[in-house]
Protein backbone atom coordinates (compact mmCIF):
# COMPACT_ATOMS: atom_id res chain seq x y z
CA UNK A 1 0.00 0.00 0.00
CA UNK A 2 3.13 2.16 0.14
CA UNK A 3 6.47 1.53 -1.50
CA UNK A 4 9.69 1.96 0.43
CA UNK A 5 13.21 1.76 -0.92
CA UNK A 6 16.69 2.21 0.49
CA UNK A 7 20.08 2.08 -1.21
CA UNK A 8 23.68 2.30 -0.04
CA UNK A 9 26.60 1.66 -2.36
CA UNK A 10 29.17 3.17 -4.68
CA UNK A 11 26.71 4.91 -7.03
CA UNK A 12 24.65 8.08 -6.68
CA UNK A 13 21.60 7.04 -4.67
CA UNK A 14 18.96 9.53 -5.84
CA UNK A 15 18.59 8.45 -9.50
CA UNK A 16 18.41 4.80 -8.39
CA UNK A 17 15.76 5.61 -5.78
CA UNK A 18 13.60 7.68 -8.13
CA UNK A 19 13.72 4.96 -10.79
CA UNK A 20 12.75 2.37 -8.17
CA UNK A 21 9.82 4.50 -7.03
CA UNK A 22 8.58 4.78 -10.61
CA UNK A 23 8.58 1.00 -10.86
CA UNK A 24 6.73 0.55 -7.57
CA UNK A 25 4.31 3.43 -7.94
CA UNK A 26 1.35 1.07 -8.26
CA UNK A 27 1.71 0.46 -4.50
CA UNK A 28 0.90 4.09 -3.66
CA UNK A 29 0.81 7.38 -5.52
CA UNK A 30 -0.63 10.12 -3.27
CA UNK A 31 2.82 11.61 -2.67
CA UNK A 32 6.49 10.80 -3.04
CA UNK A 33 9.81 11.73 -1.52
CA UNK A 34 13.53 10.96 -1.26
CA UNK A 35 16.13 11.57 1.44
CA UNK A 36 19.89 11.29 0.91
CA UNK A 37 22.92 11.73 3.11
CA UNK A 38 25.62 14.17 1.98
CA UNK A 39 28.57 15.56 3.94
CA UNK A 40 27.19 14.33 7.22
CA UNK A 41 23.75 15.86 6.74
CA UNK A 42 20.38 14.43 5.70
CA UNK A 43 18.45 16.21 2.92
CA UNK A 44 14.81 15.62 1.96
CA UNK A 45 12.81 16.51 -1.15
CA UNK A 46 9.16 15.48 -1.38
CA UNK A 47 5.67 16.53 -2.44
CA UNK A 48 2.17 15.44 -3.37
CA UNK A 49 1.50 13.84 -6.73
CA UNK A 50 2.97 11.14 -8.93
CA UNK A 51 6.69 10.44 -9.13
CA UNK A 52 7.25 12.22 -12.46
CA UNK A 53 5.26 15.26 -11.36
CA UNK A 54 7.05 15.71 -8.04
CA UNK A 55 10.47 14.94 -9.52
CA UNK A 56 9.85 17.57 -12.17
CA UNK A 57 9.12 20.16 -9.48
CA UNK A 58 11.78 19.42 -6.87
CA UNK A 59 14.44 17.39 -8.72
CA UNK A 60 14.66 14.41 -6.40
CA UNK A 61 16.95 12.58 -8.82
CA UNK A 62 19.47 15.46 -8.68
CA UNK A 63 20.19 15.04 -4.98
CA UNK A 64 23.75 14.15 -3.95
CA UNK A 65 24.93 11.24 -1.85
CA UNK A 66 25.45 7.50 -2.09
CA UNK A 67 23.04 6.55 0.70
CA UNK A 68 19.33 7.26 0.57
CA UNK A 69 15.74 6.23 1.16
CA UNK A 70 12.57 6.84 -0.86
CA UNK A 71 8.82 6.40 -0.55
CA UNK A 72 5.53 6.59 -2.42
CA UNK A 73 2.52 7.02 -0.15
CA UNK A 74 -1.04 5.73 0.03
CA UNK A 75 -2.46 7.81 2.87
CA UNK A 76 -3.72 6.18 6.07
CA UNK A 77 -2.98 8.69 8.85
CA UNK A 78 -3.21 12.33 7.87
CA UNK A 79 -4.39 14.04 4.71
CA UNK A 80 -2.53 13.96 1.43
CA UNK A 81 -0.14 16.89 1.78
CA UNK A 82 3.49 17.83 1.30
CA UNK A 83 4.14 17.78 5.04
CA UNK A 84 2.63 14.30 5.45
CA UNK A 85 4.67 12.90 2.57
CA UNK A 86 7.61 10.65 3.44
CA UNK A 87 10.53 10.60 4.23
CA UNK A 88 10.07 11.97 7.76
CA UNK A 89 12.96 13.45 9.70
CA UNK A 90 13.43 13.18 13.44
CA UNK A 91 13.19 16.56 15.18
CA UNK A 92 17.00 16.78 15.31
CA UNK A 93 17.29 15.99 11.58
CA UNK A 94 19.62 13.10 12.35
CA UNK A 95 17.32 10.27 11.24
CA UNK A 96 15.13 9.95 8.13
CA UNK A 97 12.56 7.16 7.88
CA UNK A 98 10.22 5.70 5.26
CA UNK A 99 7.41 3.48 6.49
CA UNK A 100 4.77 1.09 5.20
CA UNK A 101 1.98 -0.11 7.50
CA UNK A 102 0.28 1.21 10.61
CA UNK A 103 1.58 1.97 14.11
CA UNK A 104 -1.37 1.22 16.37
CA UNK A 105 -0.04 3.01 19.47
CA UNK A 106 1.32 6.09 17.69
CA UNK A 107 -0.77 8.59 19.70
CA UNK A 108 0.50 7.27 23.02
CA UNK A 109 4.10 7.30 21.76
CA UNK A 110 3.72 10.79 20.30
CA UNK A 111 2.54 12.21 23.63
CA UNK A 112 5.46 10.59 25.44
CA UNK A 113 8.00 11.86 22.92
CA UNK A 114 6.57 15.38 22.96
CA UNK A 115 6.90 15.45 26.76
CA UNK A 116 10.54 14.42 26.29
CA UNK A 117 11.11 17.40 23.96
CA UNK A 118 10.84 15.76 20.52
CA UNK A 119 8.89 17.87 18.01
CA UNK A 120 6.48 16.71 15.30
CA UNK A 121 5.50 18.43 12.07
CA UNK A 122 3.13 15.92 10.37
CA UNK A 123 -0.16 14.18 11.15
CA UNK A 124 1.25 10.73 10.36
CA UNK A 125 1.84 7.76 12.62
CA UNK A 126 5.14 7.26 10.78
CA UNK A 127 6.91 10.29 12.23
CA UNK A 128 6.78 8.59 15.63
CA UNK A 129 9.30 6.03 14.36
CA UNK A 130 11.84 8.69 13.41
CA UNK A 131 11.70 10.41 16.79
CA UNK A 132 11.64 7.15 18.74
CA UNK A 133 14.78 5.93 16.95
CA UNK A 134 16.39 9.33 17.53
CA UNK A 135 15.53 9.19 21.24
CA UNK A 136 17.11 5.77 21.70
CA UNK A 137 20.13 6.71 19.58
CA UNK A 138 20.62 9.82 21.73
CA UNK A 139 20.68 7.52 24.76
CA UNK A 140 22.82 4.66 23.41
CA UNK A 141 24.81 6.01 20.47
CA UNK A 142 24.32 2.58 18.89
CA UNK A 143 22.13 1.94 15.84
CA UNK A 144 21.40 -1.73 16.54
CA UNK A 145 20.41 -1.05 20.16
CA UNK A 146 18.28 1.90 19.05
CA UNK A 147 16.41 -0.32 16.62
CA UNK A 148 15.80 -3.09 19.18
CA UNK A 149 14.47 -0.58 21.71
CA UNK A 150 12.27 1.06 19.09
CA UNK A 151 10.60 -2.15 17.88
CA UNK A 152 10.02 -3.21 21.48
CA UNK A 153 7.80 -0.14 21.93
CA UNK A 154 5.82 0.12 18.71
CA UNK A 155 2.72 -1.97 18.05
CA UNK A 156 1.14 -2.76 14.71
CA UNK A 157 2.11 -4.18 11.34
CA UNK A 158 4.93 -2.32 9.64
CA UNK A 159 8.11 -2.24 7.62
CA UNK A 160 10.39 0.78 7.82
CA UNK A 161 13.84 1.87 6.71
CA UNK A 162 15.88 4.42 8.66
CA UNK A 163 18.88 6.37 7.43
CA UNK A 164 21.24 7.94 9.96
CA UNK A 165 23.36 11.04 9.64
CA UNK A 166 26.52 8.93 9.69
CA UNK A 167 25.36 6.97 6.60
CA UNK A 168 24.19 3.85 8.42
CA UNK A 169 20.96 2.36 7.10
CA UNK A 170 18.71 0.13 9.19
CA UNK A 171 15.29 -1.43 8.88
CA UNK A 172 12.70 -3.57 10.64
CA UNK A 173 9.87 -5.74 9.43
CA UNK A 174 6.80 -6.94 11.29
CA UNK A 175 3.96 -8.21 9.10
CA UNK A 176 4.58 -5.93 6.11
CA UNK A 177 6.91 -7.03 3.27
CA UNK A 178 10.58 -6.07 3.24
CA UNK A 179 13.25 -7.54 0.98
CA UNK A 180 16.99 -6.95 0.75
CA UNK A 181 18.72 -6.86 -2.62
CA UNK A 182 22.39 -7.80 -2.85
CA UNK A 183 24.35 -6.24 -5.71
CA UNK A 184 28.04 -5.87 -6.50
CA UNK A 185 27.45 -2.10 -6.53
CA UNK A 186 25.57 -1.88 -3.26
CA UNK A 187 22.76 -3.10 -1.03
CA UNK A 188 19.04 -2.41 -1.29
CA UNK A 189 16.06 -2.62 1.04
CA UNK A 190 12.64 -2.55 -0.58
CA UNK A 191 8.98 -3.45 -0.14
CA UNK A 192 9.05 -5.08 -3.58
CA UNK A 193 11.66 -6.83 -5.73
CA UNK A 194 10.78 -4.38 -8.50
CA UNK A 195 12.61 -1.79 -6.47
CA UNK A 196 15.98 -3.35 -7.28
CA UNK A 197 15.44 -6.00 -9.98
CA UNK A 198 17.13 -3.77 -12.58
CA UNK A 199 20.32 -3.95 -10.52
CA UNK A 200 20.29 -7.45 -9.05
CA UNK A 201 18.23 -10.61 -8.94
CA UNK A 202 19.77 -11.73 -5.65
CA UNK A 203 17.26 -11.17 -2.84
CA UNK A 204 16.92 -11.87 0.86
CA UNK A 205 13.31 -12.11 2.08
CA UNK A 206 13.33 -10.85 5.65
CA UNK A 207 11.29 -12.83 8.15
CA UNK A 208 8.71 -10.97 10.22
CA UNK A 209 10.35 -9.81 13.44
CA UNK A 210 13.73 -9.05 11.85
CA UNK A 211 15.98 -6.00 12.21
CA UNK A 212 18.77 -5.25 9.76
CA UNK A 213 21.69 -2.83 9.97
CA UNK A 214 23.82 -1.93 6.93
CA UNK A 215 27.11 -0.18 7.50
CA UNK A 216 30.26 -0.01 5.38
CA UNK A 217 28.78 -2.34 2.77
CA UNK A 218 27.98 -5.08 5.27
CA UNK A 219 24.55 -6.30 6.32
CA UNK A 220 23.76 -7.75 9.75
CA UNK A 221 20.39 -9.18 10.78
CA UNK A 222 18.98 -9.89 14.22
CA UNK A 223 15.68 -10.88 15.75
CA UNK A 224 13.85 -8.43 18.00
CA UNK A 225 15.83 -9.63 21.02
CA UNK A 226 19.11 -8.79 19.33
CA UNK A 227 20.13 -12.36 18.53
CA UNK A 228 21.98 -12.73 15.24
CA UNK A 229 19.87 -14.18 12.41
CA UNK A 230 21.12 -16.21 9.49
CA UNK A 231 19.73 -15.36 6.09
CA UNK A 232 19.52 -17.04 2.71
CA UNK A 233 19.87 -15.38 -0.69
CA UNK A 234 17.24 -16.26 -3.32
CA UNK A 235 17.49 -15.70 -7.06
CA UNK A 236 14.38 -13.82 -8.20
CA UNK A 237 12.73 -14.46 -11.56
CA UNK A 238 13.57 -11.64 -13.96
CA UNK A 239 9.97 -11.62 -15.22
CA UNK A 240 9.09 -9.43 -12.26
CA UNK A 241 11.38 -6.78 -13.63
CA UNK A 242 9.51 -6.60 -16.92
CA UNK A 243 6.86 -3.95 -16.36
CA UNK A 244 7.11 -2.20 -19.69
CA UNK A 245 3.82 -1.09 -21.25
CA UNK A 246 5.26 -1.86 -24.66
CA UNK A 247 3.09 -0.36 -27.40
CA UNK A 248 0.09 0.08 -25.12
CA UNK A 249 -1.10 3.36 -23.66
CA UNK A 250 -1.69 1.83 -20.23
CA UNK A 251 -0.65 -1.20 -18.21
CA UNK A 252 -4.32 -2.04 -17.72
CA UNK A 253 -4.91 -2.44 -21.46
CA UNK A 254 -1.71 -4.46 -21.87
CA UNK A 255 -2.73 -6.80 -19.07
CA UNK A 256 -6.25 -7.22 -20.44
CA UNK A 257 -4.78 -8.22 -23.79
CA UNK A 258 -2.47 -10.77 -22.16
CA UNK A 259 -5.41 -12.80 -20.85
CA UNK A 260 -5.76 -15.38 -23.65
CA UNK A 261 -2.25 -16.58 -22.85
CA UNK A 262 -2.85 -16.33 -19.11
CA UNK A 263 -5.91 -18.59 -19.34
CA UNK A 264 -4.02 -21.17 -21.42
CA UNK A 265 -1.26 -21.57 -18.83
CA UNK A 266 -3.22 -20.99 -15.58
CA UNK A 267 -2.15 -23.71 -13.17
CA UNK A 268 0.34 -25.36 -15.55
CA UNK A 269 3.29 -25.15 -13.17
CA UNK A 270 1.22 -26.34 -10.21
CA UNK A 271 -0.68 -29.25 -11.73
CA UNK A 272 0.72 -31.72 -9.20
CA UNK A 273 -0.22 -29.42 -6.33
CA UNK A 274 -3.72 -28.95 -7.72
CA UNK A 275 -4.08 -32.72 -7.87
CA UNK A 276 -2.98 -33.04 -4.23
CA UNK A 277 -5.33 -30.28 -3.13
CA UNK A 278 -8.20 -32.04 -4.92
CA UNK A 279 -7.39 -35.17 -2.95
CA UNK A 280 -7.46 -33.28 0.35
CA UNK A 281 -10.81 -31.71 -0.51
CA UNK A 282 -12.24 -35.11 -1.49
CA UNK A 283 -11.18 -36.52 1.88
CA UNK A 284 -12.72 -33.62 3.82
CA UNK A 285 -15.74 -33.25 1.49
CA UNK A 286 -15.77 -29.57 2.43
CA UNK A 287 -13.49 -26.59 1.96
CA UNK A 288 -13.27 -22.86 2.51
CA UNK A 289 -12.06 -20.16 0.14
CA UNK A 290 -11.22 -16.61 1.10
CA UNK A 291 -10.05 -13.45 -0.63
CA UNK A 292 -10.65 -9.72 -0.92
CA UNK A 293 -11.79 -7.63 -3.88
CA UNK A 294 -11.43 -9.43 -7.20
CA UNK A 295 -9.86 -12.42 -5.47
CA UNK A 296 -13.07 -12.80 -3.48
CA UNK A 297 -15.03 -12.78 -6.73
CA UNK A 298 -12.70 -15.47 -8.07
CA UNK A 299 -13.52 -17.52 -4.97
CA UNK A 300 -17.25 -17.07 -5.68
CA UNK A 301 -16.67 -18.36 -9.20
CA UNK A 302 -14.82 -21.31 -7.68
CA UNK A 303 -17.83 -22.09 -5.49
CA UNK A 304 -20.03 -22.22 -8.59
CA UNK A 305 -17.76 -24.47 -10.67
CA UNK A 306 -16.85 -26.86 -7.84
CA UNK A 307 -20.52 -27.38 -7.03
CA UNK A 308 -21.62 -27.64 -10.66
CA UNK A 309 -18.91 -29.90 -12.05
CA UNK A 310 -17.71 -31.83 -9.01
CA UNK A 311 -20.53 -31.75 -6.48
CA UNK A 312 -18.19 -30.25 -3.89
CA UNK A 313 -19.29 -27.67 -1.35
CA UNK A 314 -16.98 -24.66 -1.10
CA UNK A 315 -17.80 -22.10 1.58
CA UNK A 316 -16.60 -18.63 0.51
CA UNK A 317 -15.84 -15.98 3.14
CA UNK A 318 -14.54 -12.44 2.70
CA UNK A 319 -11.14 -12.35 4.32
CA UNK A 320 -12.12 -9.42 6.50
CA UNK A 321 -15.05 -11.47 7.85
CA UNK A 322 -13.19 -14.69 8.57
CA UNK A 323 -13.30 -14.06 12.31
CA UNK A 324 -17.04 -14.75 12.17
CA UNK A 325 -16.24 -18.26 10.89
CA UNK A 326 -13.52 -18.98 13.44
CA UNK A 327 -15.76 -21.37 15.38
CA UNK A 328 -16.43 -23.43 12.24
CA UNK A 329 -12.80 -23.98 11.26
CA UNK A 330 -11.69 -27.56 11.85
CA UNK A 331 -8.44 -29.51 11.72
CA UNK A 332 -7.88 -30.92 8.25
CA UNK A 333 -10.32 -28.54 6.54
CA UNK A 334 -8.80 -27.00 3.40
CA UNK A 335 -8.65 -23.21 3.10
CA UNK A 336 -7.97 -21.79 -0.36
CA UNK A 337 -6.45 -18.36 0.31
CA UNK A 338 -6.58 -16.35 -2.91
CA UNK A 339 -4.40 -13.24 -3.35
CA UNK A 340 -2.55 -11.79 -6.32
CA UNK A 341 0.10 -10.07 -4.20
CA UNK A 342 0.21 -12.52 -1.33
CA UNK A 343 0.56 -9.53 1.02
CA UNK A 344 -3.09 -8.53 1.62
CA UNK A 345 -3.47 -7.98 5.36
CA UNK A 346 -7.04 -9.33 5.57
CA UNK A 347 -6.05 -12.52 3.76
CA UNK A 348 -3.01 -13.07 5.96
CA UNK A 349 -5.12 -12.60 9.09
CA UNK A 350 -7.59 -15.17 7.76
CA UNK A 351 -4.71 -17.57 7.13
CA UNK A 352 -3.45 -17.10 10.70
CA UNK A 353 -6.90 -18.03 12.03
CA UNK A 354 -7.07 -21.10 9.82
CA UNK A 355 -3.61 -22.30 10.83
CA UNK A 356 -4.44 -21.86 14.51
CA UNK A 357 -7.47 -24.12 13.93
CA UNK A 358 -5.35 -26.78 12.20
CA UNK A 359 -6.64 -26.17 8.68
CA UNK A 360 -4.56 -26.98 5.63
CA UNK A 361 -3.82 -23.63 3.95
CA UNK A 362 -3.43 -23.54 0.18
CA UNK A 363 -2.15 -20.22 -1.16
CA UNK A 364 -3.27 -19.29 -4.67
CA UNK A 365 -0.78 -16.54 -5.35
CA UNK A 366 1.26 -14.81 -8.03
CA UNK A 367 4.40 -14.26 -5.97
CA UNK A 368 6.00 -17.45 -4.65
CA UNK A 369 8.13 -15.48 -2.18
CA UNK A 370 5.23 -13.50 -0.71
CA UNK A 371 4.05 -13.65 2.90
CA UNK A 372 1.11 -15.84 1.89
CA UNK A 373 3.32 -18.28 -0.01
CA UNK A 374 5.60 -18.62 3.01
CA UNK A 375 2.70 -19.08 5.42
CA UNK A 376 0.77 -21.59 3.29
CA UNK A 377 1.17 -25.35 3.57
CA UNK A 378 0.84 -25.67 -0.22
CA UNK A 379 1.14 -23.09 -3.01
CA UNK A 380 -0.63 -22.93 -6.36
CA UNK A 381 1.21 -20.48 -8.58
CA UNK A 382 -0.82 -18.16 -10.78
CA UNK A 383 2.06 -17.60 -13.20
CA UNK A 384 0.32 -14.65 -14.84
CA UNK A 385 3.40 -12.42 -14.72
CA UNK A 386 3.61 -9.00 -13.06
CA UNK A 387 0.33 -7.08 -12.87
CA UNK A 388 0.89 -3.33 -12.50
CA UNK A 389 -2.58 -1.92 -13.15
CA UNK A 390 -4.14 -1.42 -9.74
CA UNK A 391 -7.48 -2.98 -10.73
CA UNK A 392 -7.07 -6.75 -11.13
CA UNK A 393 -7.54 -8.09 -14.66
CA UNK A 394 -5.32 -10.96 -15.76
CA UNK A 395 -4.83 -12.13 -12.17
CA UNK A 396 -8.58 -12.76 -11.88
CA UNK A 397 -8.61 -14.77 -15.11
CA UNK A 398 -5.67 -16.82 -13.85
CA UNK A 399 -7.39 -17.48 -10.52
CA UNK A 400 -10.58 -18.53 -12.30
CA UNK A 401 -8.63 -20.78 -14.66
CA UNK A 402 -6.93 -22.47 -11.71
CA UNK A 403 -10.29 -23.09 -10.03
CA UNK A 404 -11.55 -24.74 -13.22
CA UNK A 405 -8.53 -27.04 -13.17
CA UNK A 406 -9.26 -27.88 -9.56
CA UNK A 407 -12.90 -28.62 -10.46
CA UNK A 408 -11.66 -30.90 -13.23
CA UNK A 409 -9.41 -32.84 -10.85
CA UNK A 410 -12.32 -33.23 -8.43
CA UNK A 411 -14.68 -34.31 -11.22
CA UNK A 412 -12.17 -36.66 -12.81
CA UNK A 413 -12.48 -35.00 -16.21
CA UNK A 414 -11.69 -31.75 -18.00
CA UNK A 415 -14.53 -29.30 -17.40
CA UNK A 416 -13.68 -26.79 -20.12
CA UNK A 417 -11.43 -26.42 -23.15
CA UNK A 418 -9.00 -23.62 -22.29
CA UNK A 419 -8.13 -23.23 -25.96
CA UNK A 420 -11.76 -22.38 -26.72
CA UNK A 421 -11.87 -19.99 -23.77
CA UNK A 422 -8.70 -18.24 -24.98
CA UNK A 423 -10.20 -17.82 -28.46
CA UNK A 424 -13.41 -16.39 -27.03
CA UNK A 425 -11.41 -13.86 -24.98
CA UNK A 426 -9.41 -12.94 -28.07
CA UNK A 427 -12.66 -12.36 -29.95
CA UNK A 428 -13.84 -9.87 -27.33
CA UNK A 429 -10.49 -8.05 -27.39
CA UNK A 430 -10.44 -7.81 -31.19
CA UNK A 431 -13.81 -6.04 -31.50
CA UNK A 432 -14.32 -3.21 -29.02
CA UNK A 433 -16.41 -0.85 -31.19
CA UNK A 434 -19.65 -1.54 -29.31
CA UNK A 435 -17.86 -1.36 -25.96
CA UNK A 436 -16.40 2.04 -26.77
CA UNK A 437 -19.82 3.35 -27.87
CA UNK A 438 -21.38 2.22 -24.60
CA UNK A 439 -18.48 3.81 -22.69
CA UNK A 440 -19.34 7.12 -24.32
CA UNK A 441 -22.99 6.72 -23.28
CA UNK A 442 -22.35 5.94 -19.62
CA UNK A 443 -19.51 8.36 -18.93
CA UNK A 444 -21.89 10.90 -17.33
CA UNK A 445 -24.10 8.49 -15.34
CA UNK A 446 -23.85 8.19 -11.56
CA UNK A 447 -25.24 4.68 -11.02
CA UNK A 448 -25.10 1.37 -12.84
CA UNK A 449 -26.76 -1.92 -11.88
CA UNK A 450 -25.13 -5.10 -13.18
CA UNK A 451 -27.20 -8.29 -13.14
CA UNK A 452 -26.36 -11.93 -13.63
CA UNK A 453 -27.68 -15.36 -12.72
CA UNK A 454 -25.89 -18.57 -11.82
CA UNK A 455 -22.26 -18.49 -12.91
CA UNK A 456 -22.85 -14.98 -14.26
CA UNK A 457 -23.77 -13.56 -10.83
CA UNK A 458 -20.15 -13.44 -9.53
CA UNK A 459 -19.22 -12.04 -12.95
CA UNK A 460 -21.76 -9.24 -12.41
CA UNK A 461 -20.15 -8.48 -9.05
CA UNK A 462 -16.71 -8.36 -10.64
CA UNK A 463 -17.98 -6.15 -13.48
CA UNK A 464 -19.46 -3.72 -10.96
CA UNK A 465 -16.17 -3.67 -9.05
CA UNK A 466 -14.21 -2.81 -12.20
CA UNK A 467 -16.64 0.01 -13.05
CA UNK A 468 -16.30 1.42 -9.54
CA UNK A 469 -12.52 1.16 -9.50
CA UNK A 470 -11.74 2.68 -12.88
CA UNK A 471 -14.61 5.10 -13.59
CA UNK A 472 -15.78 6.21 -10.12
CA UNK A 473 -19.35 5.43 -11.17
CA UNK A 474 -21.36 3.79 -8.40
CA UNK A 475 -22.02 0.25 -9.64
CA UNK A 476 -23.81 -2.60 -7.92
CA UNK A 477 -23.55 -6.26 -8.85
CA UNK A 478 -26.78 -8.16 -8.19
CA UNK A 479 -28.33 -11.55 -8.73
CA UNK A 480 -30.88 -11.15 -11.48
CA UNK A 481 -33.57 -12.66 -9.29
CA UNK A 482 -33.00 -10.10 -6.52
CA UNK A 483 -33.84 -7.02 -8.56
CA UNK A 484 -37.53 -7.14 -7.68
CA UNK A 485 -36.81 -7.72 -3.99
CA UNK A 486 -35.77 -4.14 -3.34
CA UNK A 487 -33.41 -2.59 -5.90
CA UNK A 488 -36.23 -2.16 -8.44
CA UNK A 489 -37.42 0.74 -6.25
CA UNK A 490 -34.36 2.70 -7.42
CA UNK A 491 -35.05 2.28 -11.13
CA UNK A 492 -36.40 5.21 -13.15
CA UNK A 493 -35.91 6.88 -16.53
CA UNK A 494 -32.36 7.88 -15.67
CA UNK A 495 -31.20 4.39 -14.70
CA UNK A 496 -28.79 2.12 -16.56
CA UNK A 497 -28.90 -1.65 -16.08
CA UNK A 498 -26.31 -4.02 -17.58
CA UNK A 499 -27.30 -7.67 -17.88
CA UNK A 500 -24.99 -10.64 -18.33
CA UNK A 501 -27.28 -12.55 -20.65
CA UNK A 502 -25.64 -15.16 -22.91
CA UNK A 503 -27.79 -17.75 -24.60
CA UNK A 504 -27.52 -20.48 -21.99
CA UNK A 505 -29.77 -21.86 -19.23
CA UNK A 506 -30.03 -18.43 -17.58
CA UNK A 507 -31.06 -16.56 -20.73
CA UNK A 508 -34.86 -16.53 -20.43
CA UNK A 509 -35.06 -15.55 -16.77
CA UNK A 510 -32.38 -12.90 -17.18
CA UNK A 511 -34.14 -11.39 -20.20
CA UNK A 512 -37.34 -11.19 -18.17
CA UNK A 513 -35.49 -9.31 -15.43
CA UNK A 514 -34.12 -6.89 -18.01
CA UNK A 515 -37.64 -6.31 -19.33
CA UNK A 516 -38.90 -5.54 -15.82
CA UNK A 517 -36.20 -2.86 -15.43
CA UNK A 518 -36.89 -1.49 -18.91
CA UNK A 519 -40.61 -1.19 -18.11
CA UNK A 520 -39.62 1.22 -15.31
CA UNK A 521 -37.67 3.40 -17.74
CA UNK A 522 -34.17 1.96 -17.41
CA UNK A 523 -31.72 1.83 -20.33
CA UNK A 524 -30.58 -1.76 -20.80
CA UNK A 525 -27.05 -2.78 -21.78
CA UNK A 526 -27.08 -6.38 -22.91
CA UNK A 527 -23.87 -8.44 -22.79
CA UNK A 528 -24.83 -11.42 -24.93
CA UNK A 529 -24.20 -13.44 -28.04
CA UNK A 530 -27.84 -12.87 -29.06
CA UNK A 531 -29.44 -9.54 -29.96
CA UNK A 532 -32.74 -8.56 -28.36
CA UNK A 533 -35.17 -5.70 -28.73
CA UNK A 534 -34.99 -5.34 -24.96
CA UNK A 535 -31.45 -3.97 -25.21
CA UNK A 536 -30.86 -0.27 -25.76
CA UNK A 537 -27.18 -1.07 -26.21
CA UNK A 538 -25.69 -4.44 -27.14
CA UNK A 539 -22.17 -5.63 -26.31
CA UNK A 540 -21.78 -8.72 -28.41
CA UNK A 541 -19.72 -11.63 -27.13
CA UNK A 542 -18.75 -14.76 -29.08
CA UNK A 543 -20.91 -17.87 -28.88
CA UNK A 544 -19.70 -20.59 -26.55
CA UNK A 545 -20.49 -22.62 -23.47
CA UNK A 546 -21.40 -21.32 -20.03
CA UNK A 547 -17.79 -21.14 -18.84
CA UNK A 548 -16.45 -19.42 -21.95
CA UNK A 549 -19.39 -17.00 -21.79
CA UNK A 550 -18.37 -16.02 -18.26
CA UNK A 551 -14.80 -15.28 -19.34
CA UNK A 552 -16.11 -13.23 -22.27
CA UNK A 553 -18.28 -11.19 -19.91
CA UNK A 554 -15.37 -10.60 -17.54
CA UNK A 555 -13.14 -9.29 -20.31
CA UNK A 556 -15.91 -7.21 -21.90
CA UNK A 557 -16.54 -5.61 -18.49
CA UNK A 558 -12.84 -4.86 -18.04
CA UNK A 559 -12.73 -3.19 -21.44
CA UNK A 560 -15.91 -1.23 -20.71
CA UNK A 561 -14.42 0.05 -17.47
CA UNK A 562 -11.16 0.89 -19.22
CA UNK A 563 -12.75 2.81 -22.11
CA UNK A 564 -15.16 4.60 -19.80
CA UNK A 565 -12.19 5.73 -17.72
CA UNK A 566 -10.61 7.13 -20.88
CA UNK A 567 -13.87 8.86 -21.80
CA UNK A 568 -13.93 10.44 -18.32
CA UNK A 569 -10.23 11.38 -18.62
CA UNK A 570 -9.23 9.40 -15.53
CA UNK A 571 -6.11 7.25 -15.29
CA UNK A 572 -7.12 3.57 -15.52
CA UNK A 573 -3.77 2.38 -14.18
CA UNK A 574 -3.90 4.38 -10.95
CA UNK A 575 -7.46 4.87 -9.64
CA UNK A 576 -7.82 7.46 -6.91
CA UNK A 577 -7.65 6.30 -3.28
CA UNK A 578 -6.65 2.73 -4.24
CA UNK A 579 -3.42 0.77 -4.00
CA UNK A 580 -2.42 -2.51 -5.60
CA UNK A 581 -1.33 -4.29 -2.46
CA UNK A 582 -3.51 -3.46 0.57
CA UNK A 583 -1.18 -4.41 3.38
CA UNK A 584 -3.13 -2.73 6.20
CA UNK A 585 -6.51 -3.62 7.64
Amino acid sequence: MCSIIGYTGDKAAAPILVDALRRMEYRGYDSVGVATRTDGEVSVRKGTGRVEEVNGKVGMDKMHGKVGVGHTRWATHGEVSDINAHPHLSSSGGVAIVHNGVIDNHQELRRSLEKAGYAFSSQTDSEVIANLIQKHHDQTGDVAKSMIRTVSEIKGHYAFIAMFRDGTMSAARYGEPLIAGVSKNGLFLSSDVRGFIEHTDEAVYLESGTCVVIRDGRMAMTDYLGNASRYRTTTVSKEFGDISKGEHAHYTLKEIKEQPGVVRRAGDSSQDTIRKVAGLIKDSRFAYATGSGSSYNAALLARQVLARFAGVRLEVVLSGEMSSERGMLRRGTVLLAVSQSGESADVLDAVDMAKEAGCVVVGVVNSVNSSLARAADMVIRMDCGPEVGVAATKSLCSQYGIMLRLAGELAGETVTDVGVVAEVISGVIRDTNAIQKVAGKIREITDLYVLGRGLHYPVAMEAALKIKELTYIHAEGLSGGEMKHGPLALIDEGSYVMVMNPYDSTYGDMLLGAQEAKARGAKIIGVSDRQSGTYDHWIRIPKGGEVSYSFAEIVASQLLAYHTALAKETDPDYPRNLAKSVTVK
